[in-house]
């Protein structure tokens, strides 16, 4: 009995990892997501040619579509013996731990604005915010509406990126390190639309939030700061635009 104990303990301390969802799944969400980038791709260019544009239903949209690529992954996942709390990375128990986290994504902020700014200096990004002045909200039921779909960005694209893609990644390479590389690769792809330069800064962006999820093991922290980052830079941008 002893002896076939060790043997159980040994067999499960030298099985692989395990995938987040199965092959298929993943390369239905990768079309998915590339359909969702081009569509938005040339919808943005209408959208700034526009004297109107409509940014409630962009919103509305963009939340909808986020909301259903999670519950897409959630589903995968589930069927594939992973629970939304073992992809999120566990759950807050207590207000310290809920402090622990505001205090790690206050700290990873701060050192991401940084990078960041240093990145778009380097790029020669246009900071004007022009690239993306037809998504700022200017109304109150607007800005209501980017506080919810900034939430929701900081919630739903950790999920997407670095809750799956990156888990997923990591073990078909073998690679921490391309799990981070090819995440954020696919988080940078996904924001297109912004233009190239924009796109690689949103890149290197997606490289420290990928860092970070693998330093805490949790999405807790990203999501805080994802969440907090969208929200500020749009309602910045929209002041300064003023």
């Amino acid at each position: 009995m002893a002896t076939n104990s060790i043997a159980l303990t040994r067999e499960n301390l030298t099985s692989p990892p395990k995938t987040v969802a199965s092959a298929t799944h993943t390369i239905v969400l990768i079309a998915i997501i590339t359909a969702w980038s081009c569509w938005g791709y040339f919808s943005a260019f209408r959208m700034r040619d526009a004297e109107h544009p409509h940014r409630v239903a962009w919103y509305l949209l963009t939340m909808l579509w986020e909301w259903s690529v999670v519950a897409y992954i959630f589903w995968g996942a589930k069927n594939h013996g992973i629970s939304a709390r073992e992809l999120v990375g566990g759950r807050w128990n207590s207000a310290v731990a809920v402090l622990k986290d505001m205090a790690v994504a206050a700290g990873f902020w701060i050192i991401a604005v940084v990078v960041l700014f240093c990145a778009a200096i380097a790029l020669h990004v246009d900071r004007s915010g022009r690239t993306i002045s037809f998504l700022l909200p200017q109304s109150r039921v607007e800005i209501f509406l980017w506080l919810l779909l900034s939430s929701t960005a900081g919630f739903c694209e950790e999920v997407m990126f670095r809750g799956y893609f990156q888990k997923q990644f990591k073990v078909w390479t073998g690679s921490v390190t391309a799990g981070v590389v090819l995440s954020a690769a696919a988080f940078g792809a996904g924001h297109f639309y912004q233009g190239i330069r924009s796109a690689t800064v949103i890149f290197i962006f997606g490289l420290l939030f990928s860092i970070l999820s693998e330093m805490t093991k949790s999405l807790r922290p990203g999501m805080l700061a994802h969440g907090w980052q969208d929200v500020l830079s749009g309602l910045l941008l929209r002041f300064v635009k003023h």
